[in-house]
């Protein structure tokens, strides 16, 4: 069971919760990303999924760990995936991250995952969420940072986005993001201080320095 929704270029999706059954699904799909793809995502180069990491990837209790993927109808495979994970200290603010295989970008599955995250999100009490983005990509750091209620820090050669979810719907800040992020405008890349964490100390993982840390 899921959320039958049609994209902007007509093809056909199917949204709904992570399940315990989707855990190849979700391997097969990282096995579709291009490593400019998985480096954008995971901020490290990782050539496969350890079973330790997608543990990580798919141990879902859809409160203080949710995803939400996209599948292709004809194949059931996943195509597209969104989740949020609270911040232990400071429940009301969590990290965000959406992926979407390479032959699905630019059809508008990454905000369609993102608005039904948002609305997950608010229902359980995050008020906040928290996302990265490379450093020299200056681009999304201007308009990210022209949104309105934006905090930014830095980490070495990564730049930290802390943004406030609207209280009703989307809200014209976070649409604006979602905009840029559909269209490749933005590589609005969040990661899970865990799962980040985990992925780093993967075996022939490019190391990403820690540098400073600072408020703007």
């Amino acid at each position: 069971m899921g959320e039958a929704i049609k994209l902007r270029d007509g093809s056909e999706v199917t949204l709904r919760p992570l399940t315990p059954d989707d855990r190849e699904r979700i391997r097969r799909a990282f096995d579709r990303l291009s490593p400019e793809s998985r480096y954008r995502r995971f901020f490290v180069s990782l050539r496969e999924l350890s079973d330790g990491l997608l543990d990580l990837l798919t141990d879902v209790d859809h409160d203080s760990h949710e995803a939400l993927v996209g599948l292709e109808p004809q194949s059931e495979e996943i195509v597209g995936v969104a989740r949020y994970v609270r911040m232990l200290e400071e429940p009301e603010r969590a990290e965000a991250s959406v992926a979407v295989v390479d032959d699905w970008q630019g059809r508008g599955l990454g905000r369609a995952l993102l608005e039904r995250l948002v609305t997950r999100a608010r229902d359980m009490g995050v008020s906040r969420f928290v996302a990265f983005t490379q450093a020299d990509n200056h681009r999304a750091v201007e308009v990210l940072s022209d949104l309105g209620p934006t905090t930014t820090s830095f980490r070495g050669d990564l730049v930290e986005l802390d943004i406030e979810l609207p209280k009703h719907g989307i809200g014209a800040p976070l649409a604006t993001a979602l905009r840029a992020a559909a269209g490749a405008l933005l590589d609005v890349q969040p990661l899970a201080d865990r799962i980040w964490q985990r992925a780093r100390e993967m075996p022939g993982a490019a190391r990403l320095p820690r540098g400073r840390q600072g408020r703007r």
